[in-house]
């Protein structure tokens, strides 16, 4: 078997101020799910080709194929990512990041406007039409600019399924009430970030590691506005990439990150099947190679 492929992807943190601090929007996936079912997350998913248009900083406000590329350290077509990312956030938790025709944050509090942007959500979410093809109907552009690039995360050697994860975060549009898309995520809250780490450490909250980590540090600021004013000023963003190794005797398998002892020395492992990514990318310790399932 060759190495799995490497699938390019995109997650958004959309945040909020509530009444006791910064909120952020998480998803429950799918139990039935191949990757992570079950766990806590936010809206993302893989960039696909309908998210690489030729003609994307058409529909793009505020930063061109080449700015954002250029950010993510890739040669061309970094855009796409931003895109995918809005993308996901209409299909998953029907949150448009968008400009209308009169210059605003496009709401969907009308009943009109409701029902007509609930139509876009399904066309999109089952590949029937592309986001663009909603923008040009409606006259939007994406609010590509109001989102900021945060983390990059890449899915160890040896998992059944490899992402290349750009994590983006930006503040959640008045005007527009998220909700999950009961298919392939199953639930969905405003919660503060620390109110999901501990709710994770109680054993209520199925949380992967980069979303723990991306938690981490939105718990760190007070409001929207202080975390976006910081993400919009980062410059480099490190890529992470967690290596999974196999325990001396072979009874099982743990995660390395960069920096831990170990990591720039070990040949990554292979998973057996029926060893649980979940609990890998959950706990980083020990898990044995008899524990599958759930």
């Amino acid at each position: 078997m060759g190495p799995v492929e490497l699938r390019p992807a995109a997650t958004i943190m959309l945040v909020r101020d509530g009444s006791e601090g910064l909120e952020v929007f998480m998803l429950r996936r799918n139990l039935r799910s191949d990757f992570v079912g079950g766990a806590y997350v936010f809206p993302g998913g893989a960039v696909d080709d309908h998210d690489r248009h030729e003609n994307l900083e058409a529909v793009c406000a505020g930063r061109s194929d080449a700015e954002a590329s250029a950010q993510l350290g890739v040669e061309r077509g970094g855009l796409a990512f931003w895109v995918a990312a809005i993308r996901e956030s209409f299909e998953e938790a029907g949150v448009l990041l968008a400009y209308g025709p009169d210059g605003a944050v496009v709401r969907l509090d009308d009943p009109g406007a409701g029902s007509r942007f609930a139509s876009h959500r399904r066309d999109v979410d089952r590949g029937a039409r592309r986001l663009v093809d909603i923008c040009a109907e409606e006259g939007l552009r994406l609010a590509v600019d109001g989102i900021f690039y945060f983390s990059h995360w890449i899915t160890p050697e040896g998992a059944p399924r490899r992402y290349d994860t750009r994590f983006f975060v930006a503040r959640a549009p008045e005007g527009q009430v998220p909700l999950h898309d009961d298919h392939e995520v199953i639930a969905s809250l405003w919660v503060r970030p620390s109110e999901a780490l501990a709710r994770h450490r109680a054993g209520e909250f199925e949380l992967i590691y980069p979303t723990m980590r991306s938690l981490a540090t939105l718990e760190r600021f007070a409001s929207a506005d202080e975390l976006l004013a910081a993400a919009a000023a980062i410059e480099e963003v490190p890529t992470i990439e967690p290596r999974i190794v196999e325990d001396e005797g072979g009874g099982g398998y743990r995660i390395l990150l960069p920096g831990d002892p170990g990591y720039d020395d070990v040949v990554p492992a292979v998973l057996q099947e029926g060893v649980p990514m979940n609990k890998l990318l959950v706990r980083r310790e020990h898990v044995p190679v008899t524990e599958g399932g759930r």
